[in-house]
């Protein structure tokens, strides 16, 4: 299986992710946060060749690395279309709402749209797309075998926050009870922030979404 090293960067300490294959050769990066400087510092030492960007969605502290990285790199960037604009527009991906935390911030559109149920063959293993809506409404997660990539949807006895653009509590309820509660309870879910959990402990035991 691929190594999975995490790095907390910018001022909301997001985890980025870097999964690394088998060859110590490929890589991919998902949410590569802010600032992303020791990040690249790593791929570099380690001299990886990055394959791709995923997002899980395109609030700020997610994809605010985007474009360095991807100018560093030239690697393709993936990203659900509800949200397209979002790279492009400091409104929608909260970046224009807290000056106090960042100036505004843009990328270029991803290259790559995601979509529910698609199969992504990278550094040798088969993620596969499930659109979480909730947080955001292209939010996404990234399952490859019992390793789950939740974004902002699901933390380790928390959920995330659905008062920002196009949020729902309704649709992240309906999103972790209909989608990531039906994956296997030893399934280890890696969140955009804080520490990892397991599917089985969020459903003993998470208070914001019993299951």
């Amino acid at each position: 299986m691929f190594k999975i090293e995490t790095f907390s960067l910018g001022p909301l300490q997001t985890n980025a992710y870097l999964l690394i294959a088998e060859d110590n050769e490929h890589a991919v990066v998902i949410d590569p946060g802010m600032n992303p400087g020791s990040l690249i510092r790593r791929i570099d030492t380690l001299n990886l060749k990055l394959e791709a960007i995923l997002l899980t969605h395109a609030h700020f502290d997610h994809m605010g690395g985007v474009q360095e990285m991807r100018q560093h790199y030239a690697c393709p960037v993936y990203l659900h279309d509800l949200e397209a604009e979002w790279m492009t527009n400091p409104r929608l991906n909260g970046s224009a709402m807290w000056p106090d935390v960042t100036p505004p911030i843009t990328a270029e559109p991803a290259e790559y749209a995601l979509d529910k149920g698609q199969k992504l063959e990278l550094i040798g293993h088969t993620f596969t797309v499930y659109h979480t809506p909730g947080h955001s409404p292209g939010s996404v997660s990234f399952l490859c075998g019992k390793e789950l990539f939740s974004g902002d949807v699901l933390f380790r006895m928390g959920v995330g926050r659905t008062d920002l653009t196009g949020g729902s509590e309704r649709a992240l309820v309906d999103s972790i009870r209909t989608v990531l509660y039906r994956f296997d309870d030893e399934t280890k879910v890696y969140p955009g922030h804080g520490p990892r959990t397991t599917i089985g402990a969020e459903k003993a035991g998470n208070p914001y979404v019993p299951a």
